[in-house]
């Protein structure tokens, strides 16, 4: 699913909060695994992550396949891991809370791996990364310099 929002809330333990739709099929598959991934896109996969916003899990049988985007298991949680994610993190589910129309998901991480376009900071010459800016007909992204 796609979020609108995700940010590191620990260093350590290594924390991450995501903000979902608390009745978006895959936020509740995450609260009922306990577990989920968190994959970062570069731009060019905007139109995939539009198909992720537009259709529910509920009525496919693989809503990353049905996006186009080929993914595995993550090497420590059993999580799905989309495979051309420019950086992904395998969160465990530690707690939740309601914030007006979304749901908190708190997280700690237990791996993280990313591309060749991050170091110690992202690399902003290799990296283009897909920012949500809206919904205009259709998913929008802050297109860059």
């Amino acid at each position: 699913m796609p979020v609108v929002s995700y940010a590191s809330v620990s260093d350590s333990p290594p924390m991450v909060a995501v903000a979902c739709n608390p009745d978006g099929f895959t936020c509740k598959l995450a609260q009922r695994a306990g577990s989920f991934s968190l994959s970062v896109l570069d731009r060019e996969y905007l139109t995939a992550m539009g198909r992720l916003a537009t259709v529910s899990g509920a009525k496919v049988k693989d809503k990353l396949r049905d996006a186009g985007l080929e993914h595995g298991r993550g090497s420590v949680l059993n999580v799905p891991v989309v495979k051309v994610s420019s950086a992904t993190l395998e969160c465990k589910l530690r707690s939740r809370k309601r914030t007006g129309d979304h749901l908190l998901l708190v997280a700690e991480v237990r791996a993280a791996r990313s591309r060749g376009a991050f170091t110690d900071s992202w690399d902003y010459a290799q990296y283009k990364p897909l920012l949500y800016t809206g919904w205009k007909g259709g998913m929008t992204t802050y297109p860059g310099a």
